[in-house]
């Protein structure tokens, strides 16, 4: 077991929502997107929350602060996925409108910075280069320096198992070796020690586990580190969750939270078995462990975002922000997970 504890920052009706995104710069968190009722976007507004440090006489923060709208910002979309690279937070695809159709930008991203609070498009530098497919429920990641990652996803019909790359600095998409199958919504990845990390995901059928999929990017190539999905010696299968890259004493390590398992027969609209339980892999040891929490925690959730805060001594933290209970209600909390 690895102990951990949870600190309930804030809730915030203002941020009830599932299938939104929620990224973190230095000490700052940023809400974009997602949906209050089901295939009704939220509009566009991005909220920042200051994540202070945690301590007992000062655990929470006072309120999330509304950005005020610039005049260029992004269609409203929920399923999107974000990452933060050189001080910006980049936003792909997402679903938008009451048909919930994938939104196609030609392969471009929204960029926001928060030093001046604005919104621009990054488009490709040649439009006529292959580029990934308007997409929902993908999932993003970076190399810490001058490419995105881009996996997976719900285009307009079935799912996807693509890896794209995207350099910043060219501004040119690469498609990678496609992940292992099957094909999936709701995966989750990370980046660590020179690779990407793949796991879970809902195949259309039932949720995907068992399999922790690596990607060289060196080698342009998949390896599979494969582990019981019994929920004692690795997590059970699940999807919409997350899958971030930490340091758990002093060790490079991946930790995935909640997810759902079992979906709902009412789809889109309805909620599926939530999880509440938390994992660590051991990088180096390729071995998992279950994460025992002292004191209160979260409901158990799918369909939220978290985000990895680094302190100034190097120690590394959750940021875990809404999502979907079990009982289908649209979560306003916000909380942090320290090891």
């Amino acid at each position: 077991m690895v102990l951990a504890v949870w600190t309930k920052l804030l809730s915030d009706t203002s941020l009830k929502r599932s299938s939104q995104t929620l990224t973190v710069l230095g000490n700052n968190a940023y809400i974009y997107g997602g949906e209050l009722r089901p295939r009704e976007p939220v509009d566009s507004t991005v909220y920042h929350l200051a994540l202070n440090p945690t301590t007992p006489a000062n655990p929470t923060i006072a309120a999330a602060t509304a950005i005020a709208s610039p005049s260029t910002t992004p269609q409203p979309r929920v399923g999107s996925a974000s990452t933060t690279l050189a001080g910006k937070i980049y936003i792909f695809s997402g679903r938008g409108g009451i048909a919930l159709e994938p939104i196609e930008e030609s392969g471009a991203f929204w960029v926001f910075d928060p030093t001046n609070n604005t919104w621009t498009q990054l488009c490709p530098a040649n439009p006529e280069s292959p580029f990934p497919a308007g997409r929902s429920y993908h999932t993003l990641t970076n190399n810490g320096t001058d490419t995105i990652y881009l996996h997976a996803g719900c285009p307009p019909t079935g799912r996807l198992r693509d890896l794209w790359a995207f350099d910043i600095a060219t501004r040119q998409w690469r498609e990678c070796a496609p992940a292992p199958p099957p094909e999936r919504g709701g995966a989750s990845i990370a980046y660590a020690e020179g690779k990407v990390y793949r796991m879970n995901g809902f195949d259309g059928t039932r949720e995907q586990g068992g399999a922790m999929d690596v990607y060289d990017p060196v080698a342009d190539a998949w390896s599979t580190v494969s582990y019981s999905a019994d929920g004692m010696s690795g997590p059970t299968p699940r999807s919409v969750g997350c899958l971030l890259a930490v340091k758990v004493a002093g060790r490079p390590c991946l930790v995935t939270v909640f997810g759902e398992h079992d979906p709902s027969s009412l789809g889109h609209q309805g909620a599926g078995k939530m999880l509440g339980d938390m994992w660590v892999f051991d990088i180096e040891l390729q071995r998992w462990a279950q994460v025992e929490v002292e004191g209160e925690s979260p409901a158990p959730r799918g369909w939220f975002d978290a985000d990895v805060v680094v302190s100034g001594e190097g120690r590394s933290s959750i940021v875990v922000h809404g999502g979907l209970s079990e009982s289908n209600e649209r979560l306003d909390d916000v909380w942090r997970l320290e090891f």
